[in-house]
């Protein structure tokens, strides 16, 4: 039965993606940012639930930019649920704009590319980062640069921070977890780490007990008089406080 399940919440799902990418093709050209923004945002919830996962808001989303929000990284789901939570752009590695319907979908909905392996390419990000905060944008960046199980919190990268200072913009710790809906215990059912594949991951998150994705949202930090190695040390402790609440 559970496995059952999981192929019609699969088949729902493929039936959403779809439907997402209909409506960045054909109505996105014709919709104001904001619109496209609430789209997203319900397009990422609807998701959620044909997947069966509970979302859970701790603290208090942002309302609008500029603004910056770092997240500690567990899965292939982090984004789907911070967009969910509150529509933003999120940084992501180049290769994927170029996955079948999944590229699309991140590219309709705003996202940055970076050729993780170039120092160049880092810079370049940056510079068009902070354009995007000068214009009022929220932006969301993972700084562990990888995922991992949810156990630790891996040292925050403090490059992609430095957009926040040329802006200058504030930046929002942001915490995630996923835990069993009805116990409230930690779940890794799914976590995306070492040599994972993306079809296991998301059979193991389907046939898996009901989750709740938690979303922990701090207090923004100001950008004044900052270095950015010490503030992605700051952030890092702020995320990990963040996580220790739930």
């Amino acid at each position: 039965m559970r496995a059952l399940r999981a192929a019609w919440r699969l088949l729902r799902a493929l039936g959403v993606g779809l439907a997402g990418w209909r409506t960045i093709a054909f109505e996105f050209p014709r919709l104001a940012p904001h619109e496209r923004e609430q789209r997203v945002q319900d397009w990422a919830r609807r998701m959620l639930q044909v997947l069966g996962i509970e979302l859970r808001l701790l603290g208090t989303a942002p309302a609008h930019g500029p603004l910056l929000l770092v997240a500690n990284h567990i899965s292939w789901l982090d984004i789907l649920v911070i967009h969910a939570a509150r529509h933003c752009r999120f940084v992501s590695k180049a290769d994927v704009k170029h996955w079948p319907l999944i590229g699309t979908l991140a590219t309709g909905a705003g996202t940055l590319y970076i050729e993780r392996e170039s120092r160049r390419d880092a810079m370049r990000v940056v510079h068009h980062m902070a354009d995007a905060l000068r214009a009022g944008d929220i932006l969301a960046v993972f700084p562990e640069g990888t995922t991992t199980d949810g156990r630790e919190l891996l040292p925050f990268h403090a490059n992609l921070i430095q957009a926040a200072l040329s802006a200058p913009a504030p930046v929002m710790p942001v915490a995630l977890s996923f835990v069993d809906a009805h116990s409230g215990e930690t779940s890794f059912a799914a976590s995306y780490i070492g040599d994972e594949t993306l079809v296991g991951s998301l059979w193991r998150t389907l046939t898996a007990p009901p989750l709740a994705a938690i979303v922990a949202f701090g207090e923004p930090q100001p950008p004044q008089s900052r270095e950015r190695r010490a503030w992605a040390a700051d952030l890092r402790k702020a995320v990990g406080e963040l996580r220790a609440r739930r």
